[in-house]
């Protein structure tokens, strides 16, 4: 969704975070793949790849790096414990809870 992720976007540059953006799942694969990231948001739906499928993918490349996902299905976060991601946030999403869910993925002293 082009709407929320330009909010995600601009709200974590706003706090201070450096923040690449993948407008579809293959393009997010090769980000997630070529750079080293701290977390990646990944949204369930996304384009040409979706979410559950990168997730597989950059966990199959030995990538380790934390993943919170975006979701409107509620039995998404139950979900969740069998797909290698660390966080599950409902949609619509407050800056907030994006930037609660980095510092608990990223863990103590994170921006």
């Amino acid at each position: 969704d082009v709407k929320i992720a330009s909010f995600i976007v601009k709200g974590l540059r706003a706090a201070g975070y450096a923040v690449d953006h993948a407008p579809d799942g293959e393009e997010g694969l090769h980000l997630a793949l070529t750079e080293p990231y701290d977390t990646a948001i990944v949204d369930i739906m996304l384009p040409k790849l979706d979410g559950l499928s990168l997730i597989e993918r950059i966990r199959k490349g030995k990538i380790l790096t934390p993943v919170i996902i975006l979701s409107t299905d509620a039995r998404d976060v139950a979900r969740s414990a069998s797909w290698s991601v660390d966080a599950v946030l409902l949609k619509p999403v407050s800056r907030e809870a994006v930037e609660s869910a980095i510092r608990s993925a990223i863990g103590p002293g994170s921006a």
